[in-house]
């Protein structure tokens, strides 16, 4: 039987869950969403993994879609074979072009029809930090389950040489940025001055065009992407045989982390010292975060601080309240949205975000009965929901959203019970997710 090791390690999982059907009947769907739906062959035989309902392949989507199957490749050859053949097709493209953001299956050409320098690989060209890290988390998480050492061949030296070389430009995104993007008919999603962004200085943090959501930024800073590419190279080095590739990340990585110290940090009168989302290096900020993850919710999540770091609570405390503009409360839920869908619509993924960042079992609880409350009865998470009806949400098939579901109810697993009895236990434990009678 093909995958024999991981649907093993779903019955014992779904063991421990039987005290509740709900919960096992979505544990089980979300696990699998991904490898039932979501992976396919190409023509020359490699991984191909689609984000849902979008027939194309998203190096962040991707990369999480398979993540919560990263603790099983050890032990299963299937999973190991799954992951390996994705970070390849992941390390190729982004040698076809590391300005891209999500690809096809095939040169096929039926990509968006944006102005800037396309091929007929790419269905779209958003440039996006966190797009170009995740492989390299991917990667260095996959290496670290498996010591698979064939996936840091000349595929990885070569996408890791040409994301530097992207990385270091950006650094100087005025001056040495070849990347421009338009798309024609929608000046939301188009940069400002002629398709090469807004003014910025010279910080040491790399410029990205889009955000996790593939909404264009409002300054050219995006402060999350850069704690999650400083996270995730440090340990990246680590694993580089190539001297001269290893000081490069080095390099990059402090002259980020310095940046973000000198010029992301803002004095809030409410919150005291905390994280901006967006800043150009000239006194701009933008303070907002976003469901989409790296956000500044999911900080310790990428491994950029701990939990209790003081600029981190501020920042959360800030981020979970009214202060932050995609901060909603309704009827059945409260939680973190995105200006990528309609207002108060609530994101799945931000609601399990702040769990898998929360010591505060409470709140971890009201998290668990929130995310099965709002499932519009099909037991999957979706995109965004309306906080005062969930039966009305976005995108019925979202695998991103799927896996860490699963992964929240793993991380939790030794005392999922427990958090089930109490989210039940009162409506009080669980705020603005307790049951509505309509």
């Amino acid at each position: 039987m093909k995958y024999a090791k991981l649907y093993e390690f779903i019955e014992k999982v779904c063991k421990k869950l039987r005290f509740d059907e709900q919960l096992e009947d979505m544990f089980r769907k979300c696990f699998l969403n991904t490898l039932e739906t979501t992976v396919q062959k190409t023509p020359d035989g490699g991984v191909f993994v689609i984000t849902g309902d979008i027939a194309a392949m998203w190096l962040r989507d991707s990369s999480v879609q398979v993540s919560h199957y990263v603790r099983l490749a050890g032990q299963d050859e299937d999973v190991r074979n799954l992951i390996a053949g994705l970070l390849r097709r992941q390390f190729g493209y982004i040698c076809i072009d590391p300005y891209a953001n999500a690809f096809l299956p095939e040169p096929s050409g039926r990509g968006w029809k944006d102005k800037t320098q396309t091929s007929e690989w790419i269905w779209e060209r958003k440039f996006e930090i966190d797009s170009l890290v995740y492989p390299f988390w991917l990667c260095e998480k996959y290496y670290r389950a498996t010591g698979d050492a064939s996936v840091l061949g000349a595929e990885f030296l070569a996408a890791l040489e040409k994301t530097l070389s992207v990385f270091e430009n950006e650094q100087h995104h005025a001056e040495c940025s070849p990347y421009t993007f338009e798309r024609p008919g929608n000046p939301a999603d188009s940069l400002e001055n002629g398709g090469k962004g807004g003014a910025c200085a010279y910080t040491g943090m790399v410029f990205s065009a889009f955000r996790p959501s593939d909404d264009r930024c409002r300054y050219g800073y995006l402060i999350p992407s850069n704690m999650f590419l400083a996270a995730t190279f440090a340990k990246l080095s680590k694993l580089i045989g190539d001297p001269a590739l290893a000081a490069r990340c080095n390099k990059l990585v402090a002259e980020v982390r310095e940046g973000i110290g000198r010029y992301a940090v803002v004095e809030h009168p409410e919150y005291g010292k905390m994280y901006a989302f967006e800043t150009d290096g000239l006194g701009n900020y933008n303070l907002m975060d976003d469901a989409n993850v790296p956000n500044l919710l999911g900080m310790p999540y990428y491994d950029f601080c701990e939990v209790g770091d003081e600029l981190y609570a501020n920042t959360r405390r800030f981020v979970l309240s009214k202060d932050n503009p995609y901060y909603f409360e309704g009827k059945y839920a409260k939680g973190l949205g995105s200006p990528h869908t309609p207002d108060r619509y609530i994101w799945h993924i931000g609601l399990i975000m702040q769990g898998l960042t929360s010591t505060d079992k409470a709140e971890r609880a009201r998290i668990l009965r929130c995310l099965t409350e709002t499932t519009a009865q099909t037991n999957y998470m979706h995109e965004g929901f309306d906080c005062d009806d969930p039966a009305k949400y976005s995108r019925s098939w979202f695998a991103w959203a799927n896996t860490l579901f699963a992964v929240f109810v793993l991380e939790n697993l030794d005392e999922i019970r427990e958090l089930r009895l109490l989210s039940q236990s009162s409506e009080k434990a669980c705020g603005a997710c307790a049951s509505q009678v309509v």
